[in-house]
This record gives structure tokens, sequence and C-alpha cells, in this order.
């Protein structure tokens, strides 16, 4: 059996600390900062000091039950489908500079897409110009709010951890009114901790990471979004230094409800627990390691939101020369 070299798994996963947006969780219009399954493989491992970039394809279609009332651009709708194709593109610079031993990192998450809603029944509209409705839907490409995060990286042999925040900012190309929304058009804080035990040896990867959400109000609509805690837990196994295969589990819970004169649903507490896996494989292209990833979650147990299937395509390398690892990594060797 082959042993594993993993380096450029840290180029990777980095970029995934806290970075994207989910058209589908819990609060306003069903969007949060948290995306189920985005802290995977490697959650805990910074790569070394350099410049780094990531690219995010999400894809999710879902459907909330008939008997369910949600919220969308201060509408209350019932029989909701949504249909989301969205991309986040997300340069990441590690400096030199250490705290307390560790790495310090930025990274920027600029996300556009074309979320696609429909309802059944429009229950109350008042910001559509209508109270009620058989049925609306909307589809709009447009630039959701831009995401800034900073963490530190730590590395102790075959562990390695990173605590960092981010931040969505209302700065997105947000329609007042309509039901096809990527920004959230509200301020988001995430705080997060993160920490991935990899065995070099056998090539196994086990990565957790817990957060905590914090959700500002959208003034256009009146609607404060309840704050949320999520945890990710991912298991993967590296066939080769080419390919692994993995699972991974989340969960995400409001531990406050929604407020606001415009949460005419009341504190509407949400969760979603999804369960999936994984597929990697890195490859070079002209002499630059690359690392995709895709992975498929399953939402098995919901409350207020819709109940569907994720799909997320990553790549991710280095920009300019590929650093030397700033912790041991896996050699190939053959028994």
């Amino acid at each position: 059996m082959k042993r594993f070299r993993t380096a450029l798994l840290g180029a990777t996963v980095a970029l995934c600390g806290s970075l994207t947006h989910s058209q589908l969780a819990a609060t306003e219009g069903g969007a949060s900062l948290f995306l189920p399954g985005l802290h995977g493989p490697g959650a805990g491992m910074l790569p070394p000091p350099g410049f780094y970039f990531e690219n995010d394809f999400y894809s999710y279609s879902g459907r909330l039950s008939a008997g369910t009332q949600t919220q969308f651009g201060g509408a209350v709708l019932a029989n909701v489908k949504v249909e989301a194709r969205a991309n986040f593109m997300t340069p990441t610079w590690v400096t030199p500079f250490q705290i307390f031993g560790g790495n310090l990192a930025f990274a920027v998450s600029i996300p556009f897409g074309t979320p696609r809603i429909s309802a059944g029944a429009v229950i109350a509209a008042p910001r559509l110009g209508r109270s009620f409705g058989l049925s609306s839907r909307d589809a709009t490409f447009n630039l959701g709010d831009p995401i800034v995060s900073s963490f530190i990286g730590w590395h102790a042999g075959n562990f390695h951890w990173q605590v960092g925040g981010s931040l969505s900012i209302p700065a997105g190309a947000y329609q007042e009114g309509e039901l096809s929304n990527l920004a959230f058009n509200r301020w988001i804080g995430d705080v997060f901790a993160a920490g991935t035990w990899l065995d070099p040896k056998i090539g196994l990867d086990i990565s957790a990471a817990v957060g905590f959400e914090i959700n500002g109000k959208n003034k256009d609509t009146d609607y404060r979004s309840g704050n949320a805690v999520h945890a990710d837990l991912a298991i993967t196994q590296y066939l080769s230094k080419e390919f692994s295969i993995g699972v991974i589990a989340s969960h995400y819970q409001q531990v406050s409800g929604d407020g606001g004169g415009g949460a005419s649903l009341g504190s509407y507490k949400g969760r979603v627990t999804a369960v999936g896996g994984s597929i990697g494989y890195n490859f070079s292209v002209a002499g630059t390691p690359v690392a995709a990833h895709l992975k498929v979650l399953r939402e098995v147990s919901v409350e207020n939101r819709p109940q569907g299937t994720i799909a997320l395509i990553s790549l991710a390398f280095p920009l300019g020369h590929v650093p030397a690892p700033a912790a041991p990594s896996p050699t190939v060797v053959k028994r």
C-alpha cells in the first residue's frame, strides 16, 4: 500500500474556512452565510504563506412543504420551490505574519448567480403591490454581498487547527420587493474554529468545524434574522496522492428567533441537517498544482425551510510560485 503526499491539500482547504453564502438555511429568504459542507476535508489546515485562489460553483434544488410558509423579499409564500446556481470567487492571502505562533490570513469572496424562486401561493405581498395571488416566480442574475474573512492557523504534528471570522457586507445588488436575491442586504458576522487530524501514513483525514452566526436587520424589509450555530464533520480517505473519497455531515440551527416589524411569521426558527459525500482529485496545469473537489449533500431533517440537495464543485490553486509546506507533509513511500 502507498503512503500519501498531500501538501497540496493545505492550499485547497484553507480557502474553505468560512467564505461563501447559502441561499437555503433558515432566516429571512432562507439565506445564511453558512453553507452546509463547506468546511470539508482539511478544514483546520492553513497553507504556507502566499497567494491562493478558489472558485466554488454551488447548486441547490429544494422545496418547502405545502403546509409551511416562508418569507422572501417581504412576501409571505407557500408551496415554494427553490433552484439556485451561484459562483463564488475567492482570492486568499496567507501572510508571513504570525500571531501566537500561527500564520495570519485574509480572504475576500465575491458571489454572483441566479436564484430561481417559485411559489404556488402568495399569502401576502405588500411590497409586490398585492395582498394575495395564486402563484409567483422570479429568476434574476445578480451580485451577492461581498464577504471578507480573516483566520489564523497552527500546526502540531498530524494535528492542524485554525480560528477565524467572516463578515458579509450589505453592498450587493439587492432588489427591494423581488423574490430572487443573492444579496442579503444585512450585516452578517460568523466566527468559527476548525481542526484537522491528518495521518500521512494511512492517508486518513478527520476534520471538524463549529461556528456561530450573528445576523443584522434588513432595513428595507424591517426583518431581523435570528442567530444560529453550525457544525461540520468530514472523514476522508486518500486512495492515492491524486484521489480521495469521504463522507460529510452538517448541521445548522437557529438559537434565537426572527424579529422586527417585517417578520410576519413571528419567531420562525429554522434548522437543517445534511449528509453526503465528497470526491477529490489533485492534478497539475503547466506546473501549477490544482485541487478539485465535488461534494453532494442531501438535507435529511429540516424545519421551517426548503428541503433539497446541495452540490458544490471547487477548484483551488496557488498563484505564482508554489511555496514550501509550513508543516511536515507526508511522503510517497512504497512498502
